[in-house]
């Protein structure tokens, strides 16, 4: 059945046919049929929203109105998005698989990420007068110009908002990519930005695959890139920008640990993980997909851990008590279970899970999968596999043993640790090699930087911080003038 089908882009704010005549087809995890047509995507459609892009910077409508009038704009669109809750979570569902339930929570998510911008844009100080030993200076704060917005199908809503959100507050004229396999959320928010008043030329979006991205990111009218994906997608991304000497921001993979002291509260851990390691059916890049544990509490862990694993409801997405859903598609089911395979070839025990669940024959379901006895130097234990698959790793050892398997990782983004001890698990959170670390728990904060270290990024995303990505600073030396 074909829920929702459309047949043009949004560029610089207006429905323009598209340059080729490919149509995708959008098929729902679940079931496997299709629930939408859009059109396929062309270098062409790109350029001409860089077009406008540019005309729309050149011309100065967005950037020279004052960040307060920005705002009221941007708080229009938030009290849209609240208003179109429903719809836009029914939408995530049925192009990503995610559980109807949290697909309602992330765009709850999403609306307060909105507001938390708009917050953290009276943060930023955009002129500042400084008496130096030359004289008087005034330091400003502008936007970059127009910004390449490349989001994934893993949160197809939130992750645009991440990006396009503050660049717009910032005052630039942006391009957003969300990923082909899920373009419904795009065309919605796309809708509701010309509802809320985004001037013609500002906005584009262009939902697209990777060689219409690559196309994007080497275009001679972007100034910036704020992208998130795969590291490999990443390290391209960063070659090509750094060649042509402009910005770029990328949040990528990770590989994240937890570790479990000796003293550890068994209730909390248990709770904290399903949701760190299973959260989005495992596809998120921040998920805490190895289990540092001391051998100590290691079987009663993994017990309490598995029969939790166990009662978590694998099924139909629409369901509101369903806590896993589908993989987005037969390519990361067919990843997920040649990891899985890898990881019983090289020794690693089934705890449970590992195949597909009973009576859901059609769709892209893997049961949520634990595994023991795992080393660190483990294929599933190094490599990203973007699955509700878990790694248990056993440490005899101290503290310092925890923080060396969690840190024998490429990856940098999030990281744990479950102690009754506060001195002891903010000594392990100082050591970690994570951007974002969680102590007893498994916490994202929209208000606070977000991003990795190593092979996790670049930059950071939410907050203040993430705000002035899009901002570059700019120097007036005036000796004559008074202070």
């Amino acid at each position: 059945m074909i829920a929702y089908d459309y047949d043009k882009f949004l560029i610089g704010g207006k429905w323009v046919e598209p340059e080729g005549d490919g149509v995708v087809d959008v098929v729902s995890p679940a079931t496997g049929k299709v629930v939408a047509r859009v059109p396929e995507a062309v270098s062409a459609d790109i350029d001409k929203a860089v077009i406008a892009a540019r005309k729309a910077w050149d011309d100065r409508r967005w950037r020279d109105q004052s960040p307060e009038d920005r705002a009221k704009v941007i708080v229009k669109l938030a009290e849209l998005l609240e208003a179109n809750t429903e719809d836009m979570a029914q939408r995530v569902t049925a192009e990503m698989g995610s559980p109807i339930t949290m697909s309602r929570g992330s765009q709850t998510a999403g609306i307060g990420l909105v507001f938390s911008f708009v917050d953290a844009l009276r943060e930023i100080e955009f002129e500042e007068r400084r008496q130096t030993k030359r004289g008087p200076t005034s330091i400003r704060r502008q936007p970059v110009g127009v910004v390449a917005a490349i989001s994934p199908w893993n949160g197809p809503l939130y992750l645009s908002l991440v990006k396009v959100i503050p660049a717009l507050l910032a005052g630039c004229s942006v391009i957003a990519k969300p990923a082909i396999e899920t373009p419904l959320t795009g065309y919605r928010l796309g809708e509701l930005m010309r509802e809320a008043g985004i001037p013609e030329g500002v906005i584009s979006i262009i939902p697209a695959g990777r060689e219409v991205g690559q196309h994007l990111v080497a275009h001679s009218g972007i100034d910036r890139v704020s992208f998130t994906g795969s590291t490999a997608a990443g390290r391209l991304i960063a070659s090509t920008c750094g060649q042509q000497l402009k910005g770029c921001s990328l949040e990528l993979g990770g590989k994240s640990a937890a570790v479990v002291l000796d003293d550890a509260d068994i209730d909390v851990v248990v709770p904290a993980m399903v949701a760190g390691a299973f959260y989005n059916t495992g596809q998120a890049c921040n998920a805490l997909t190895r289990l540092v544990v001391h051998s100590s509490r290691h079987d009663e862990v993994v017990s309490a851990l598995v029969d939790a694993v166990r009662k978590m409801k694998v099924g139909d997405p629409s369901d509101p008590e369903t806590v896993i859903g589908p993989l987005v598609s037969q390519t990361q089911l067919d990843r997920v279970t040649r990891y899985i395979d890898i990881g019983k070839r090289e020794g690693a025990v089934l705890a449970c899970g590992g195949g597909r669940p009973e009576g859901l024959e059609s769709g892209y379901y893997v049961e949520p999968t634990v595994f023991t006895d795992v080393h660190n130097d483990m294929t599933i234990a190094q490599e990203e596999i973007f699955g509700p698959v878990l790694s248990v790793i056993r440490y005899d050892g101290d503290d310092d043993e925890a923080i060396s398997i969690a840190n024998a990782s490429i990856y940098g983004l999030h990281g744990a640790v479950f102690t009754r001890d506060t001195e002891r698990a903010q000594r392990i959170a100082s050591r970690v090699d994570a951007g974002t670390f969680s102590i007893n728990g498994y916490v994202t904060n929209p208000d606070a930087p977000y991003g990795g270290v190593k092979s996790s990024g670049l930059g950071r995303e939410n907050g203040a911080e993430g705000l002035a990505e899009f901002l570059d600073y700019y120097v007036v030396n005036d000796p004559r003038a008074a202070i």
